[in-house]
Order: C-alpha cells, then sequence, then structure tokens
C-alpha cells in the first residue's frame, strides 16, 4: 500500500475520488435543488467546453491572468530585490506594503472601474496589485540571503548596481523568486474571477457569475471546476519549470511558501 501511494499522480487521484465521493454523499443527502451531484455535473461539461462562447470566455480570463502576472514578475521583482539589497528603499516602501498588504484587491475593483472602466485594463491592474505582493515578498527574502562575498567580489571587479543586480542577486535569489511566482500563479488566478465577477463582461467570472443568476446549477459547478482544472494546471506547470530552473538548490517544504490571506 505504501509502495503504491509514492507512485506519481496516485494521491491525488485518491485525493480526488474522495472529493468527488463526499460531494456526492452530501447531494444525496441534503437534496438540494442547488447542490447537484458530480454525475449530474460531470457529463455536462464536455458540452459547455465545445460551446465557442465557453471558449472565448477562457481564452479572455487566461489573457487577462497571463498579462496582470507577467506585469507584476516586471515590476515587483526587481522592487523585491532591490528591497531586499537597500535599507533606504526598503524602509521608502514597507509602510506601503504593510497599508495595502491586509486590503482584498477585489475590494479596489469599483474604485479601480471608476478610474480604467469596466474593460480589461481594470482587470489587468487588479490582477497586477494581487499578485504583487508575494512577488515582493519573495524577492526581498531571497535578496537578503545572498552570500555577501559574491556581492563584494562583483563590486571589486568593477560591476555596477544593476548588473549586480540581474547577474548576481537575481540568481542566487531565483529559488526564492520562483516559489513567489509559484503562490502569484494562484493569487492571479482568484483575483481574475473576482474582478470578473464585479465588472461583468467576459470571462469565467462572468459566465459564472451569470450562471447563478439565471439559476443554472449545472453550470455553475461545471464553471467552478473547470477553473480549478485551470489553476490545478498552471501550478503543475509552473512547478516543472521551477524545478528545472532551480534544480542546484535545495528543495523547499511547502510550508515556506507565503500566501497571503
Amino acid at each position: 500500500m505504501n509502495a503504491l501511494l509514492r507512485l506519481p499522480g496516485i494521491p491525488p487521484l485518491i485525493s480526488t475520488l474522495l472529493l468527488l465521493a463526499l460531494w456526492q454523499l452530501a447531494s444525496k443527502v441534503l437534496d438540494y435543488s442547488y447542490l447537484p451531484p458530480p454525475t449530474q455535473i460531470l457529463p455536462t461539461l464536455p458540452a459547455l467546453l465545445a460551446e465557442p462562447e465557453t471558449a472565448n470566455h477562457i481564452i479572455d480570463s487566461l489573457k487577462r491572468m497571463a498579462a496582470g502576472f507577467a506585469l507584476a514578475v516586471a515590476l515587483a521583482v526587481p522592487l523585491g530585490l532591490t528591497m531586499g539589497r537597500s535599507r533606504a528603499v526598503a524602509n521608502f516602501f514597507s509602510p506601503l506594503l504593510a497599508v495595502s498588504y491586509p486590503i482584498p484587491k477585489s475590494a479596489l475593483m469599483p474604485i479601480i472601474m471608476l478610474w480604467f472602466g469596466i474593460g480589461d485594463a481594470s482587470k489587468i491592474l487588479v490582477i497586477f496589485l494581487g499578485v504583487s505582493l508575494p512577488l515582493v515578498y519573495h524577492s526581498h527574502a531571497g535578496a537578503n540571503a545572498v552570500d555577501e562575498k559574491l556581492v563584494w567580489s562583483a563590486q571589486a571587479m568593477g560591476m555596477g548596481r544593476m548588473r549586480r543586480l540581474f547577474l548576481i542577486i537575481l540568481p542566487s535569489a531565483l529559488p526564492e523568486v520562483m516559489l513567489g511566482c509559484r503562490v502569484g500563479i494562484v493569487m492571479a488566478l482568484i483575483v481574475m474571477v473576482s474582478s470578473e465577477m464585479i465588472a461583468r463582461q467576459s470571462g469565467v467570472g462572468n459566465l459564472l457569475f451569470n450562471s447563478a443568476d439565471m439559476a443554472q446549477y449545472d453550470t455553475v459547478y461545471a464553471v467552478i471546476v473547470i477553473i480549478s482544472v485551470i489553476g490545478f494546471v498552471a501550478d503543475a506547470a509552473f512547478e516543472m519549470i521551477r524545478r528545472r530552473l532551480t534544480f542546484w538548490s535545495e528543495s523547499r517544504a511547502s510550508s515556506d511558501i507565503w500566501v497571503p490571506s
């Protein structure tokens, strides 16, 4: 039995089957119209995915998620690295980050809509805000842990501040930065769905909310399954990339990953 559980993919498969069994049992026991069983929902997935409108919603969501995540990586990672190497920069930005940390980023959506409308720009911006905090945190922690001898050696050879940042500090902090990016992907998905449920034009969040409004509970749960699959695939794919890029680093436990509430 222990040998079976150690096989790749077996533990997630068992946990998924257990979740479906509990869901099926709860549906039968409670007998609520708004809690259909998985045996009723899963067969609707192929037909739902075959609809061009569903594909368009998914593509729109993935575009916004990718744009917000890429923007956060481009801006938040250098900021976090710089904060880790400069006390003055850290002292300036730390209070701002501390103030913005407890605010749910989706709560900013009404204000951002007033500034940028209900189009893609507002959704991408709120995704960027949601992803930036874990990226800054992990990049900051990674830069703090860089061996000072490497920095001193580069400085002694005449390497400038920006070159040291990207050629010495970033590679050394890469394992921690990649952990932050992994958290950021999950946060991007969460904030993306929330923003689309508030500014309802297109996307899986919009599809989910419209289905709930029309009491199409089969579609509601099917969309939730689609969102969970997107999250699982994105996380698994990035984890493969992370392991390849940081194979030389000592593996980190999942408890080391900071997930903002």
